[in-house]
């Protein structure tokens, strides 16, 4: 799959089960070479990226466990079972659910026995306040006009 992609992204924390890190891959030679310059300034160098050994080997430790076939079964059913909830309460979410759950920009969430309609960066933040969720806008609160659909993400990390 990554033969037919220019570069792609993995985040530790969900797909790989561990507590930090994540990494980011390109085939081309000069993007990755400015990565590198920058990942110097903001991260570390490349061969850690600022995280300690232990937190390297969790995330080759987690990376191979989530790639066991009943892994990857029990964290789909899982999130189709909270997108289900999540939808059947009556909030308009992307379907299916795959590995995150993302809601509508105009989510209705549930508030003091009723429903209000709110927008992405308020939903993230009733979301917080009513439950202890927490999510992240992605849409045009994070890129602004460069934003192609308007929804709240609810990464899904099973432990």
């Amino acid at each position: 799959m990554f033969r037919l992609g220019d570069g792609c992204t993995m985040s530790a924390k969900k797909d790989g089960m561990a507590n930090i890190g994540g990494f980011l891959c390109t085939n081309d030679d000069l993007l990755a070479q400015q990565e590198k310059d920058m990942l110097i300034l903001t991260e570390g160098y490349p061969t850690y990226g600022g995280l300690a050994g232990r937190e390297l080997e969790a995330i080759a430790v987690g990376v191979q466990e989530a790639l066991e076939e009943d892994y990857l079964r029990y964290r789909i059913a899982s999130t189709a079972y909270l997108g289900q909830h999540i939808a059947e309460e009556g909030v308009p979410i992307v379907q299916p659910p795959g590995g995150l759950c993302n809601l509508s920009r105009r989510a209705r969430i549930p508030s003091a026995n009723s429903f209000r309609t709110v927008s992405g960066s308020c939903s993230a933040a009733e979301l917080y306040l009513e439950g202890g969720v927490r999510s992240v806008e992605i849409g045009t609160l994070m890129f602004a006009g460069a934003a192609q659909m308007d929804l709240v993400r609810l990464p899904f990390a099973p432990r």
